[in-house]
């Protein structure tokens, strides 16, 4: 089905309605707290934004995710997750006053990174127990249909937020003062996903008291010991593990890709003018947001006539192709061109993931190889960003890194292909 289709299927239901309005109002959100600090962290006038500190701030946008995700898990199959989704955006909101407040009193850096980075926590409790809730509020039959345009359309919200927060940092200015309205701009929306949540029953989203379940303490360590069983299963369903492998790898080289965009944007493209980077990498989000939504929608059809295989490694030789042709030549013009089929690439390659995950891998295992997938998605990106700390120059200018992007995508391809073709001919 197309995503259109699905998304009509499951919008006839009342309580995934509210679910889904709930996900839409917080990413919204999202998407203005990301492009604040995004500004903040890379583009304020007052800082001279080195590598070193792109990776720092890319790596307090994401760690949370990586590290927190295989563990939140344990509470919310404990507390109730209607009242996370009430709670939590209340916290958040609270923190996101106190980060507000940090900027506008111009303290160092560290404690607002700090206070980032406690936000950020609380939403991965958030998007948790957005994603444990789903299987109550829809049926069986209409799961994979919900699964598929939730995230889509959550991603969409994002990037619509991130517009938004573009706007209003034109109308407030870039100043600390301005980046702290920002701020509780996002705080005050994110609360309002509370209100749209409490019109849901107390009792709906689960959990179902369990008598066998084991101690919270217990379940923690467990923890470890699935994520070690998860890789185990893998290892034995080649073509789950090479698809999961073709994300990870398209996430190292986009998390490359975007901290040189940073850096070219900053100084080699303005010489300094903060201001004048941050419209020019606001042009290249918005070319991988529309190359993240005809992802969406040509995938079903393109994995249809190609198989998934197939279209992994023609969307991933793609980009690397088409970024040594966009971003060689150093020109402005380039990168949003490059944002737009990395945008692209990347979303086919997730989708084909998602689906290959989900298909082959068996039941009991799907949770933690999804944990692994979690881990593997945000962390190669936070690895991304370090390595470009130390082959990044000051004005980003870099042949090599966009050598590493470049033949990165194809040798990816040209992986896949041979470990998918050896399952292949192993299963003959």
């Amino acid at each position: 089905m197309s995503f259109v289709a699905d998304l009509r299927v499951v919008l006839r239901g009342r309580d995934f309605k509210r679910l889904f309005g709930t996900r839409l109002v917080s990413q919204f959100s999202d998407g203005i707290f990301q492009f604040g600090v995004t500004g903040f962290a890379f583009f304020s006038p007052e800082n001279q934004t080195t590598a070193l500190e792109v990776a720092a701030g890319l790596a307090v946008l994401l760690l949370p995710y990586s590290v927190l995700g295989p563990f939140v898990g344990v509470f919310i199959d404990r507390w109730s997750r209607r009242q996370i989704l009430v709670v939590a955006p209340f916290v958040r909101g609270l923190l996101l006053l106190v980060a507000a407040g940090l900027v506008a009193a111009d303290v160092p850096d560290p404690a607002f990174y700090a206070a980032a980075l406690l936000v950020l926590g609380v939403n991965r409790f958030f998007l948790a127990a957005l994603g444990a809730s789903l299987p109550h509020v829809v049926p069986a039959e209409r799961l994979i249909a919900a699964n598929a345009v939730t995230p889509t359309s959550g991603t969409v919200a994002t990037f619509i937020g991130a517009g938004v927060g573009f706007l209003l940092r034109e109308l407030l200015g870039g100043g600390d003062l301005g980046v702290a309205l920002l701020l509780a701009t996002s705080g005050v929306v994110f609360t309002l996903s509370a209100l749209v949540a409490r019109t849901m029953d107390r009792q709906l989203l689960g959990p179902w008291p369990d008598p066998n379940r084991p101690q919270a303490r217990q379940a923690l360590r467990n923890v470890l010991t699935g994520l070690t069983d998860g890789a185990k299963h893998l290892v034995g369903h080649r073509v789950a593990a090479a698809t999961m492998g073709a994300m990870a790898t398209h996430r190292f080289l986009f998390g490359m890709s975007t901290a040189l965009g940073i850096i070219l944007y900053r100084y080699y493209f303005t010489d300094g003018d903060a201001e004048a980077a941050l419209r020019g990498i606001s042009l290249v989000v918005i070319g991988a947001g529309i190359g993240t939504a005809l992802a969406v929608i040509i995938t079903p059809y393109t994995t249809e006539w190609f198989g998934i295989e197939r279209w992994v490694q023609m969307a991933l030789a793609g980009a690397g192709v088409l970024t040594a042709v966009l971003v060689l030549p150093f020109q402005e013009w380039g990168l949003p061109v490059a944002g737009f089929v990395l945008g692209l690439a990347g979303q086919s390659v997730k989708i084909c993931a998602d689906t290959t995950v989900q298909r082959d891998v068996e039941d009991i295992y799907r949770g933690r190889a999804f944990s692994i997938y979690d881990m593997l998605f945000n962390g190669m990106y936070v690895v991304a960003a370090a390595l470009s700390a130390t082959i990044l120059p000051a004005d980003g200018k870099s042949y090599v890194a966009v050598a590493i992007i470049s033949l990165g995508y194809p040798l990816a391809a040209l992986a896949y292909r041979m470990i998918t073709t050896a399952s292949r001919a192993k299963a003959v």
